[in-house]
């Protein structure tokens, strides 16, 4: 039962085996219902006739009967006592009496009793008026009761009806008359043994075509499945799953998984150049500054002690980038606190008094610029644009911080050589650097402007870069407003 195809196959039989014992007990209530209707009509009948003719004065001896097997017809009197039944009726039972052998009373031609028209008793009046008139039919419908009857030695149930009708001589007389059930349970016995035949046979068909159809449409699965355990037993990212022409859920989740496939890759491949770049990156100052102190070690004199604390320096804010992209490739979400960044850009500004290049700041005094996120971060990326700015610049750098829609822009721009338009998506990649013939202490290592964009990413909004109308580049960092 582990298999989707063999859980698929048991719900559905059991479902259709729930439908169709409901349906069968439902048509085999209807059809016995029909049927015991279709006896009480014909014992009514039945036992109208025998009443009519009762009714009439005919005297018992003279009153016809139907087939006695058919139709047994039993009559009682006001006292309970049998006065006419069929000739060939054994025995009884589900009628008013149980007796079969008629016994001396009030025939039709006999004289009545005069009626009382004095006071009596209210319970015999009352009883006088539900009786029918003399040589009448009672009107109201019939009682109806199950039974058993014996003709000629031949016992079988009945749907009795009974009847009263009153003689010409004012004798109330009872008529019980039978109708045979043995076509309705013969009906009823031959729907439901088709039906337990039927039903087993029906519920293999349905739970062999559950199987055989599951078993077509999961074939893709498998083979999705067989296609993951392969490319995780190879470690080849390379391979997708094949993706079957249909449209429905599985083709969806082929291609789903072919994307994540392919996301997956892009980043174990960027992992891979990230480690690869990271490493070649941290050889370069670690090297040199061995070299610097083994020198010492042998010379003393020739210790290039600024030379060994910028290199020390250059590798500790390398281990610092490296650290904070290794934070925000493992899903690091800033703080929730609220940054206001026109002052931020000013104390950032303010910390660059011997920098090479001094940085206009154009932030308006009245506004107010404020931002979630994390200070840290956010200072970390607006130093970053800095740095690249004054590295870049010719004469000038300058800053702003204005609103634009629902955000705030802060825009960094110089008056150095620009950036080119293909390359301007290229420059957020990490380790990248344009100016490939400059030195790596004076270039960086390139992750700069890669963390910038990561930082603002994480934050909700977006870095760009365009070219500035001083003629070189202009950053634009893009942060939303709180909520």
């Amino acid at each position: 039962m582990r298999s989707v195809r063999a859980r698929a196959a048991l719900g559905a039989t059991l479902v259709v085996a729930v439908a169709l014992i409901g349906a069968g007990l439902a048509v085999l209530l209807v059809l016995r219902a029909n049927l015991i209707d279709q006896a009480d009509l014909q014992a009514e009948v039945a036992a109208r006739e025998v009443a009519g003719a009762l009714a009439t004065g005919t005297p018992y001896e003279d009153v016809e009967l139907d087939d006695d097997e058919d139709h047994p017809v039993q009559v009682t009197d006001e006292e309970g006592r049998v006065v006419l039944v069929s000739k060939d009726l054994r025995a009884v039972t589900g009628t008013g009496a149980t007796g079969v052998t008629p016994v001396p009373s009030a025939s039709a031609g006999a004289t009545p009793a005069p009626d009382d028209d004095d006071d009596g008793d209210d319970d015999d009046q009352d009883d006088d008026r539900s009786r029918p008139g003399r040589g009448e039919v009672s009107s109201d419908d019939p009682d109806f009761s199950d039974g058993t009857a014996t003709v000629d030695r031949t016992t079988a149930d009945y749907r009795f009806a009974a009847v009263e009708a009153t003689t010409p001589d004012g004798v109330t007389l009872t008529v019980y008359a039978g109708a045979p059930l043995a076509a309705e349970q013969e009906a009823v016995n031959t729907v439901r043994g088709a039906m337990l035949t039927g039903l087993p046979v029906l519920l293999v068909v349905v739970a062999g075509v559950t199987w055989l159809v599951t078993r077509r449409a999961l074939r893709p699965v498998e083979g999705i499945r067989q296609e993951m355990a392969a490319i995780t037993a190879s470690e080849d990212l390379a391979r997708r799953v094949p993706e079957p022409d249909s449209r429905d859920e599985i083709a969806a989740l082929a291609r789903t998984t072919n994307e994540t496939l392919t996301v997956l890759e892009a980043s174990v491949e960027r992992q891979r150049r990230f480690v690869a770049d990271a490493s070649h990156e941290l050889r370069s100052p670690i090297a040199s500054l061995r070299t610097q102190l083994e020198v010492a070690e042998a010379h003393p004199e020739l210790l290039d002690l600024p030379g060994a604390v910028a290199d020390t320096v250059r590798l500790q804010v390398l281990a610092a980038d490296l650290l904070l992209l290794a934070r925000l490739d493992a899903g690091e979400k800033p703080g929730g606190g609220t940054v206001e960044l026109g002052a931020l850009v000013r104390e950032e500004v303010s910390q660059r008094t011997r920098d090479r290049i001094a940085v206009a700041v154009e932030v308006p005094e009245s506004g107010a610029f404020e931002v979630n996120g994390s200070r840290g971060q956010l200072s970390r990326v607006i130093g970053n644009l800095l740095d690249n700015a004054q590295r870049h610049a010719e004469s000038s750098v300058a800053v702003s911080v204005a609103a634009d829609g629902r955000g705030v822009r802060v825009e960094v721009r110089d008056d150095g050589a620009g950036v080119p338009e293909e390359e301007r998506e290229r420059i957020f990649e990490r380790f990248v650097r344009l100016d490939d013939a400059r030195s790596r202490d004076d270039g960086g290592a390139g992750l700069g402007l890669a963390i910038a964009r990561d930082v603002a990413a994480r934050h909700g909004g977006t870095l760009t870069v365009h070219r500035a109308d001083e003629g070189g580049a202009a950053f634009r960092l893009w942060l939303p407003r709180p909520a």
